[in-house]
């Protein structure tokens, strides 16, 4: 399905992708980019019409994604397992799942993909994160009623 969104009829629908299609938007495909942590990725050459196999570019590995951003004058860099995503680096983004069912998502520029299939699961992710949080809120709170109590305690010391 494609849409023209440069046209004057805004009564269209924006598009509904749920697990699986191709994005074209790259705020959209910033937003579906920007949760992902460890991942394992591959960077292959497609050859057109499948007349040819596919060929990997570099060895599959595993990294973590530091960065996705959109700037046009920027590149995508992978590096010492590391990946600075710039999604004006691809035409498209393709969300599809691998036969075990795993999600992965496909950044396509012309006949090269970068294949990048989480690792880590946002749900968890959130969760560790809410724990991490109440946690660091509870030291915090007992270090400032620490400070209090030692505050006291010296006024006292040297009250006349």
């Amino acid at each position: 399905m494609s849409y023209d969104y440069s046209s004057n009829d805004s009564k269209l629908p924006a598009p509904c992708i749920v697990d699986v299609g191709t994005v074209i938007n790259k705020q959209d495909m910033l937003r579906i980019l920007s949760d992902l942590g460890r991942v394992r990725y591959c960077y292959s050459r497609i050859e057109p019409a499948a007349l040819l196999p596919e060929t990997a570019l570099l060895p599959e590995a595993e990294g973590f994604v530091l960065e996705v951003f959109s700037d046009p004058q920027r590149s995508t860099l992978v590096a010492n397992h590391a990946l600075y995503i710039n999604v004006c680096s691809f035409d498209y983004l393709k969300l599809d799942r691998l036969p075990d069912q795993q999600p992965c998502f496909d950044l396509i520029q012309e006949h090269q993909r970068l294949r990048i299939v989480p690792l880590s699961n946002p749900l968890q992710e959130q969760r560790n994160r809410s724990l991490n949080t109440a946690a660091l809120e509870a030291v915090v709170a007992e270090v400032l009623s620490a400070s209090w109590d030692m505050r006291l305690d010296d006024d006292e010391n040297f009250s006349f």
